[in-house]
Parts: C-alpha cells; structure tokens; sequence
C-alpha cells in the first residue's frame, strides 16, 4: 500500500490545455505523478454507464485510484418525506455510479444546518443512514464504502464526532476527513502537529487503527470566518491554512496510506502535487513506494 495523491475534480489547467472530458483526466494525472481522482457528482449523478465503465477502465490502466463525492442535496438528518426521497435517489444514484466505475468510496455532505438539538438530528441521520444502507445492500451495492465527511461550518451537521459516530454503523462506512473543513469549522484550530495528532488519536479511538492508517482525506487551504468556512483557497495564496507539512509528518510517522484528495480551487491537481511533494521531503522516499 502507498500514500495516493489526487484531486476533486478537473483542474483549470486540464481545459486550458485542451482537454474537454474527464476520461482523460486518469492519463493526465497519471503524467503528472498523481494516483488518486474523486470524481465529482455534486450537482448529481448524471454520468451514463458506458462513460462511468470507461472512465474505470482508464483508471484501471494509469492506476488511479477512483472514488466519487455524492450530491449535496443528500440530507441525512431531513424529516420532510420529498427531502428524504431525493436523498435515497441521490445516494443510491452514487452507488451505481461507483460501482460502474469500480470506484471504491463515495463521498457525501452528512445534510445541511442544524437549527435545533444536534442530538436528535445526528440520531435522525444515523436511522436514514441505517435504512440507505440496507437498500444498497439489497441492490448489490453493499461492498462500496460510503464516506461522510466532516463539515466546515459549526452549524453543520458533521463534526468529527458526529461523523465518527455515523461511522460505528459497520465496516463500509468510513470517515472522509476534511482538514481543511475542521481547521475552519474551529476558526483556525489546527494550529501545529499535535492538533493534527488529536484529530488522528480520536479517530483510532472509536474506529481502530486501521481506519486512521487507511484514511481518506480532504485537504487544501480554507478561508474562514467566524462561522466558519468561506471558501477554498490554494496554496499560492499566502495566510491561508491548515498547514500540510503537519500532517505529513504524521502520515510517515505512523505508517499510514491514506488517500489525500485536494480540493483547492481551480488549481486541485498542481496542489495535489505539492502535497506530494511536502510528503516526499518529509518521508525521504518517493511516495509510489510500496
């Protein structure tokens, strides 16, 4: 196993250089030293079968590593029966899509803002999770791991603990860990190694020390505000953390082999690449390394 770079997304530069579909993105990647690509359903799953299958076999031949981030209109923790239904649509559209593409994890937003007791809506979301698995599970959908990740914003449903709690449902259900999330969404927390250490122990705690080594991970500069995440920024803008450097010690330290998806914007694949390179000068050896 190795640490995967890669990015949400198409890169600007992809297009500027003439590029029109993401099929190509695996070759495109692959030229650049990365080995991880999230594909992007945000505003939902509308890739066809045949584009998802070739898109899989791209990946498959330049060794990339596919997974996929889900709609943001999932809502787990919704009570009005349309929101609900559209959440099973665009969460079991997401499945199909990754099994398709042999991606092996989808990404989803826990739901929106929580205006009243965060207990009873995270129980909520925990039951409809529960539910959503066992459809999946009936379609054949069963062996894609699904990934809530965590939230930028206090007011969100989805802080570490909450995803982690999300997670204790079973072994296909894991943690997407956005450190750039959680470093706004505590409006600058993630000051210096042991904060990231932190993050890192309470995950081994309620999960094991398997889920940290095998982590999938969001990371890319975050402009926050007092309610935290505004933007996501890149790593050519100055003052604008958390700071990669931290983690990566940590991921050699600790023998991880996480996936580490960046999703900085316009430039994700460049920065991706920076990442890798901050792990390969903190690690000594080439991060394609077994």
């Amino acid at each position: 196993m190795r640490v995967r770079f890669g990015p949400a997304g198409n890169s600007d530069s992809f297009y500027e250089a003439g590029y029109k579909s993401s099929l190509d993105m695996p070759g495109w990647l692959a030229k650049m030293g990365l080995s991880a690509y999230e594909y992007q359903c945000v505003r939902g799953v509308h890739i066809k079968e045949d584009t998802a299958r070739q898109l899989g076999e791209a990946a498959l031949k330049h060794d990339i590593s596919l997974s996929i981030h889900g709609p943001y209109y999932i809502s787990l923790a919704a009570t009005d029966p349309g929101i609900k239904d559209k959440t099973r649509k665009h969460f079991l559209d997401s499945l199909r899509a990754a099994r398709w593409m042999g991606a092996h994890l989808v990404v989803f937003h826990p739901g929106g803002g929580v205006k009243e007791d965060r207990a009873a809506a995270l129980k909520r979301a925990r039951e409809h999770l529960a539910e959503l698995l066992e459809m999946a599970e009936a379609e054949g959908l069963g062996n894609i791991k699904v990934a809530p990740e965590t939230m930028g914003k206090p007011s969100q449903l989805g802080n570490l603990d909450e995803i982690l709690e999300l997670c204790t449902l079973g072994t296909k259900v894991v943690p997407a860990v956005d450190f750039g999330h959680l470093h706004a969404a505590g409006v600058g927390a993630l000051t210096g190694e042991e904060k990231f250490a932190a993050v890192l122990d309470r995950i081994g705690e309620v999960l094991g020390p398997e889920a940290v080594r095998r982590l999938h991970i969001h990371f890319s500069p975050v402009e926050f505000t007092r309610a935290g995440e505004r933007r996501h920024r890149t790593t050519l803008d100055e003052g604008y953390g958390p700071d990669f450097t931290c983690l990566a010690r940590l991921i050699h330290e600790r023998g991880m082999t996480p996936t580490i998806i960046c999703e900085s914007a316009g430039r994700q694949a460049e920065d991706a690449l920076v990442y890798r390179q901050i792990y390969q000068s903190v690690s000594g050896r080439h991060c394609a390394e077994k």
